[in-house]
């Protein structure tokens, strides 16, 4: 099961493909050549593309959180969104800065210093007086300069901060836990219930994961009762301490019981992800599984998408040697 992250609509049939070819790629590149097939063609594995990115623009399943001018009504925002926010874009530019220093990159440092220098009060005390939705309209500005680093000007997937504010905003949103209007399950619990859908306790699931798409199967798994011989964790947001972390429930954060294999993956160069902390803040389940993360590198600084993770050797080697132990079949059901 494959279940995404931050961004607009999604199309699942064409993203199932993009993924899949990417992992085949990916698996080619690991020496697993006599997979391809079985991976592009579904003999290998039934795979779902757990599309959830709809409830994020349903109108009745708004929360809180949303974006001031990329669609969402001002009235919804708080002091508690602004905190959250600004303590996740901080959190960001922290890495691009770190990031940054490590390579030696004075550019691409500076860049992130003046972005640092613009952030907000993360206390959200001066909403009245800067007026609703200004916080956000801030936080746009600081990404708008972030997206001047060399590394990431001209960016194909945002054009300016505003909508990239828009995306990130998804994580804050899925972790207010607030009932949708006219339906007392929370947008999280709507979302969670999504990637479930029509998955079968019965047969062992493998699930790869992306960005916000971690957060979600880390917390969609926590009562799981089938196997899950493997979890796959890209890009993941889940050791941003403050911002993340410290939010998720159950707490204190641990691998879900029937969790048997837990890789996370993270590249450097993705701003998306914290310094590989996640092993050390995850208490282990009664099995003793804790999450073994690895790096690593693809071309570019901007490298937050799934499918550059998934044509990595070392993410795809063992999640074909995983399906090769199989039979691995997941529940699709649409």
């Amino acid at each position: 099961m494959f279940v995404h992250g931050i961004g607009g609509l999604r199309d699942a049939a064409e993203e199932r493909r993009e993924w899949l070819n990417a992992l085949a790629d990916g698996a080619r590149a690991a020496g697993h050549a006599d997979a391809v097939s079985g991976l592009t063609q579904g003999w290998l594995a039934e795979t779902r593309f757990a599309d959830y990115s709809d409830l994020f623009t349903d109108p009745d399943a708004q929360g809180a959180g949303a974006v001031p001018g990329a669609g969402a009504p001002e009235e919804r925002e708080d002091q508690q969104d602004t905190a959250f926010m600004t303590a996740f874009v901080r959190a960001l530019i922290d890495e691009v800065d770190h990031q940054a220093r490590e390579r030696g990159d004075r550019r691409t440092a500076a860049v992130a210093e003046d972005a640092l220098a613009q952030l907000p009060d993360e206390d959200g005390e001066d909403d009245q007086e800067q007026g609703v939705g200004e916080p956000f309209r801030v936080l746009g500005r600081v990404l708008t300069t972030l997206l001047q680093a060399p590394g990431l000007r001209g960016s194909a997937q945002w054009a300016s901060g505003l909508p990239l504010l828009s995306h990130l905003s998804q994580v804050g949103r899925y972790l207010r836990r607030r009932e949708a209007d006219g339906d007392k399950r929370t947008l999280d619990a709507r979302i969670r219930d999504r990637v479930l859908s029509g998955t079968d306790p019965d047969r062992p699931l493998i699930v790869v994961s992306h960005s916000l798409g971690t957060v979600v199967a880390f917390e969609a798994l926590r009562g799981y009762g089938g196997r899950v011989p493997l979890l796959v964790t890209l890009g993941s947001p889940l050791a941003t301490g403050a911002a993340v972390l410290q939010r998720l429930e159950p707490q204190p954060p641990r691998t879900p019981a029937r969790v048997e294999r837990w890789l996370n993956f993270w590249d450097r160069d993705d701003i998306v992800v914290g310094r590989p902390r996640l092993e050390r803040w995850m208490r282990p389940n009664a099995s003793g599984v804790v999450p073994v993360t690895a790096r690593v590198d693809s071309d570019g600084l901007w490298v937050h998408t799934a499918t550059k993770y998934l044509r990595q050797a070392a993410v795809a080697g063992p999640l074909v040697e995983a399906l090769k132990a199989g039979p691995l079949v997941e529940a699709f059901e649409k």
